[in-house]
């Protein structure tokens, strides 16, 4: 059986709108299993050497790491940004169960 490696990905979205959007495009394409939407968060950022503050809808994404490049694509197409937030980091243990499910949802 193949093993794989599994993701969390970050991504923030100026609103709730945006937010709904990116999320029901990655999970109808299959790129994600899941996506959690919290739906503020508070951000502090330089930007154009100006000190930000904004609020901002913060995406949560349950994947596999070989889909992160389409991933990355896909939410640069839909994002109103010119930079957006997209990190991944690596799920480094977890249920099983959960991880088989992953699996099953994805392309």
């Amino acid at each position: 059986m193949e093993q794989h490696s599994y993701i969390v990905i970050f991504i923030t979205t100026r609103d709730a709108e945006e937010a709904e959007k990116i999320s029901k495009s990655l999970v109808k394409r299959r790129l994600a299993a899941c996506v959690n939407t919290v739906p503020e968060v508070s951000s502090r950022f330089w930007w154009k050497d100006k000190l930000e503050t904004s609020k901002e809808c913060m995406l949560i994404v349950k994947t596999r790491d070989t889909l992160l490049p389409d991933i990355i694509k896909a939410v640069k197409k839909i994002h109103s940004y010119s930079i957006p937030e997209i990190i991944a980091l690596p799920i480094i243990g977890g249920d099983q169960d959960y991880f088989d499910w992953i699996d099953s949802e994805l392309i």
